[in-house]
């Protein structure tokens, strides 16, 4: 049996085979957990989408919850690519998270720009606690030498920073300055404040920003500008 020392020098060459089973068998528990929580996320997005007060948010959580959906897809290439049956297994984290963002819709008011606000925040806590999972499990996998395993979780670690960023933007560029508002008695886009409304402008879900005074949107959730029928650069119908 191998020394201690020896054990160490043969970890940092590649050839500590008892390790490596130790290794391999923690990167599979933390890729049966992550599949639970990225089926989890797929439900909580729908249910932020559905509280959600505005059309920019509602259609974030709406994307990526179709994002989410090829993350578990992606998840089950990965157990196939390492030969191990895709399953789930428990997360802690993502249920309280998901109780979080649950709680932000029963203490906010319906309609509010807090409630937004509270959403975002709840979606960013998710995602955070997403990109430590994928950062994780990207170098445990190239560790071990999975390196399709490692390809397909770096693009979803990607896609979770991206989303996160994208939150970002929505809350900076209105949200939270017009859930600011609210304290003071002012209510979300009312007859009195459409023009102020206007004036600042909206932001689509990927982050850009357009000012349209015209804008209106149909059942669908598309937008669109004027009197055409063509979507506005940067939007997606749902």
């Amino acid at each position: 049996m191998a020394t201690f020392g020896e054990r160490i020098a043969n970890f940092f060459g590649g050839t500590d085979t008892e390790t490596q089973e130790g290794l391999k068998g923690l990167f599979v528990n933390e890729l049966k957990d992550i599949y639970y929580a990225e089926k989890q996320a797929v439900d909580a997005l729908g249910e932020q989408a559905d509280a959600s007060t505005t059309d920019e948010v509602r259609n974030a959580f709406l994307h990526h919850q179709e994002e989410t959906r090829n993350h578990v897809a992606r998840l089950e290439q990965v157990f196939s690519s390492i030969g191990v049956d895709a399953e789930e297994g428990s997360c802690d984290a993502i249920d309280g998270l998901v109780d979080d963002a649950q709680r932000v819709v029963s203490n906010t008011d319906s309609g509010s720009l807090t409630r937004d606000a509270g959403l975002i925040i709840a979606g960013q806590k998710v995602e955070h606690h997403e990109i430590a999972s994928y950062g994780s499990a990207v170098t445990l996998a190239q560790v071990l030498g999975y390196q399709q395993a490692a390809r397909l979780l770096e693009q979803t670690l990607n896609e979770e920073k991206n989303a996160d960023k994208k939150l970002t933007t929505l809350a900076e560029s209105f949200v939270n300055s017009r859930a600011s508002s609210e304290d003071s008695g002012s209510s979300y886009r009312n007859d009195d404040d459409a023009d102020d409304f206007n004036k600042w402008g909206v932001v689509n879900p990927d982050g850009t920003r357009y000012d349209d005074p015209t804008r209106s949107s149909n059942s669908t959730g598309t937008t669109y500008s004027g009197n055409t029928s063509t979507p506005l650069a940067g939007t997606s119908g749902i």
